[in-house]
């Protein structure tokens, strides 16, 4: 299990056509990676949360949008791509009583990897949970690009 903390950003939307549009079209044109992403919605706004491969390029394209924008950190797992591996996680950090606030993940072929993120209540807790279970724990620079290797 790969594990890393990252910077999520959260982009407030007017609920309206062609908004999505505009910041997915702008993250595009600035050539970043998005590793994971969600958009929920109510009847007046969405909330896009994205987890990028350069945090810094990312926070720059929001900040041009003039949207409302928040940052979390969160961790990032790469899981295998089989059924109960998100349980198995959930069911980890639930009996070390570290509570998961929301998580999402990528889709990814049969057989393959995926991403989870997870927006946890205790960030040094859960690291020192998946870390103790095996899975290396590293506060990667948010400035930067990931590291090689880690896709």
């Amino acid at each position: 299990m790969d594990t890393r903390t990252d910077i999520q950003f959260s982009v407030f939307l007017v609920n309206k056509p062609g908004v999505l549009a505009q910041v997915t079209k702008a993250i595009a044109e600035a050539k970043l990676n998005m590793l994971a992403m969600t958009l929920v919605d109510s009847q007046e706004h969405g909330v896009l949360r994205f987890v990028a491969e350069d945090a810094a390029a990312a926070r720059g394209v929001v900040r041009k949008l003039n949207l409302p924008t928040t940052e979390t950190e969160v961790i990032c797992l790469e899981l295998s791509n089989h059924p109960g591996a998100l349980a198995d996680v959930a069911q980890l950090l639930g009996s070390n009583h570290v509570n998961i606030n929301y998580a999402y993940c990528t889709s990814g072929a049969p057989g393959g990897r995926t991403t989870g993120v997870f927006k946890v209540a205790d960030l040094n807790k859960a690291r020192h949970v998946l870390d103790k279970m095996g899975a290396k724990v590293s506060h990667k620079e948010t400035t930067g690009r990931r590291a090689q290797g880690r896709r």
